[in-house]
């Protein structure tokens, strides 16, 4: 391939308006980028096209008419059908397109995304984050990218618009990978954060004041920042779904079984919110762990979870 540039003025074709996906493509057409969005169900759209982006009938319109073409979209089915299906990306895509898939997948889908590119003459990064809808709202998300250096750096006045903490992590899957390390670590301190919250409530601690301390010192963390407030007003819409974390934690325990690499805590925390699913709060944030850790601990009463007497 030639040297690899993105045009001055690229259309940027998204595919996916979640919670996170709507706000991120927002600040691409707030940027001034020319736009065409595609959602399987239209109305989710809406906000993207009263800020001027441009309604496509289909994933093969999208991918005929774009130079850049993202998907944010919920599992990795769902990558595979919008890639690989016959009125997919890969088959309607224009030779020397970028195409940049931000969904949190299996690094083996990444790769594979990638080699069927480089046959077609495309650009394939993938490029998962992390910050839930606080980030995507401000422009704030960590971006993790793997694939061919050269198609990363073009891409960085795309992906500056996003985010602002952007790594190029290595060969194609490497940003997927390093999203699991991510999730990893965001379990552990999901749990942590939850039972500080119940021991602080039998301690007979003001929980905001509680936070206030711990949230300064070595516990500080992105969760104690951003999802304890929310428990504690019994906020439990997503800002990441408890069905997409679950996902996660699957392809993760996947990857390792592969790798022969035990994670035990892991393991643990995927039973956890499996049982926050069998509740009925998949469609709940992560947060919605302390519903299942209350149900385990009899706790049935809102006044007794906020630590009112």
């Amino acid at each position: 391939m030639n040297t690899i540039r993105l045009s001055t003025n690229p259309v940027i074709g998204w595919i996916g308006t979640g919670v996170m996906g709507s706000s991120m493509f927002s600040h691409l057409l707030d940027k001034g980028y020319q736009g065409l969005v595609y959602t399987r169900t239209k109305q989710k759209a809406l906000k993207s096209l009263d800020k001027g982006a441009v309604w496509a009938e289909s994933v093969a319109a999208i991918a005929s008419k774009s130079d850049v073409i993202i998907t944010m979209v919920g599992y990795p089915q769902d990558v595979r059908e919008v890639y690989f299906s016959n009125n997919g990306i890969l088959a309607y895509a224009k030779p020397g397109s970028f195409l940049v898939d931000m969904t949190t997948t299996s690094p083996s889908l990444a790769v594979e995304i990638y080699e069927k590119a480089i046959q077609c003459n495309l650009y394939a990064v993938d490029a998962p984050v992390s910050g839930g809808d606080v980030g995507a709202r401000n422009a704030t998300l960590s971006i993790m990218a793997g694939g061919d250096k050269e198609a990363f750096e073009a891409l960085m006045p795309v992906f500056e618009t996003l985010g602002k903490r952007i790594v190029y992590q290595g060969k194609a899957g490497s940003g997927q990978h390093t999203k699991m390390c991510n999730q990893i670590v965001i379990a552990g301190t999901m749990i942590g954060m939850c039972e500080s919250l119940f021991y602080g409530h039998k301690a007979g601690l003001d929980l905001t004041s509680m936070l206030h301390s711990i949230s300064l010192g070595a516990a500080a963390c992105w969760s104690l920042d951003n999802l304890a407030p929310r428990i504690l007003q019994r906020d439990f819409e997503p800002g990441f779904f408890v069905n997409h974390f679950v996902k996660d934690m699957g392809i993760i325990l996947e990857e390792a079984k592969r790798m022969h690499l035990p994670l035990p805590g892991l393991s643990l925390m995927n039973q956890l919110y499996q049982s926050v699913q069998a509740l009925g709060y998949g469609r709940k944030g992560t947060q919605a762990l302390i519903l299942a850790l209350e149900n385990m601990a009899g706790i049935r009463k809102e006044k007794e979870v906020n630590g009112e007497k």
